[in-house]
């Protein structure tokens, strides 16, 4: 695993081709409408660490995002996360039930018209480790939203709900963030966003970060945030690096 890391970074690092730079949907919980360009790979990776409170603890090691472009206009997707929980006095640590995803464009931004795509995921219930099975399989969907306000700054925002694969009810998600790029290789966003249940109290949360371009196939990114209100995370921390190639 570790050589075919190596090798797949190798690679990115000397891609030269006259393309646009990567987009991802990483390190905010904006997803980008972007679609993965046609017959390429992207994999997008990170490590998170979120505090709960003072029992209760969440680490990504890592998250993973595969995703491949069929055509211009979807995508297909899988993510893996390896996680472990610390909620006292019990700890666990396992794979995440796997989830597979598409996203797909619906219109091209125009004017005040913004780009729209649609995202649809759905999350295995026994595809994991014993901890984090769930019951039932668990839907999500996202209408992503992005406009372009000038050469530095965007807007993107999501609405959508999910399900736990536990409980009928459904949790509804938005999220909002403004993207600024301080050079051609440095940017950084702020963002607020949340989950609402009609069963359980809201959950609202803030986050900001920046991305560094390596080149326009490999990103790095960071960034830190915290909850705004006492259901939500004391803070969490994030960090992680995407990157593209195409198959030959």
């Amino acid at each position: 695993m570790k050589k075919l890391y190596i090798v797949l970074f190798l690679n990115c690092l000397i891609l030269s081709e006259a393309q646009e730079a990567i987009q991802t949907d990483r390190p905010d919980q904006t997803e980008s409408p972007s679609i993965t360009p046609r017959n390429h790979i992207q994999i997008e990776t990170g490590l998170l660490f979120e505090k709960q409170d003072r029992d209760t603890e969440h680490f990504l090691h890592p998250t993973i995002l595969w995703k491949f472009g069929l055509n211009d206009n979807v995508e297909i997707r899988l993510e893996t996360e390896f996680l472990t929980q610390k909620e006292d006095p019990k700890n666990s640590t396992g794979l995440a039930p796997l989830t597979f995803g598409f996203k797909a464009k619906l219109v091209e931004e125009q004017k005040f018209i913004p780009n729209i795509s649609f995202l649809g995921n759905l999350q295995t219930n026994k595809l994991g480790s014993k901890d984090f099975q769930t019951s039932y399989l668990a839907p999500a969907f996202r209408f992503l939203f992005e406009h372009t306000l000038s050469d530095k700054l965007n807007l993107g925002y999501n609405l959508g709900a999910e399900w736990d694969g536990e409980s009928p009810a459904a949790t509804g998600i938005y999220t909002l963030a403004a993207g600024y790029s301080f050079t051609e290789k440095l940017s950084g966003f702020a963002e607020v966003y949340g989950l609402i249940n009609k069963y359980t109290k809201a959950d609202h949360r803030f986050d900001t970060g920046i991305t560094y371009l390596l080149n326009n196939n490999f990103m790095l990114d960071t960034s830190v945030g915290f909850g705004l209100f006492k259901v939500s995370p004391e803070y969490f921390l994030s960090c992680g690096f995407s990157y593209r190639f195409p198959l030959k």
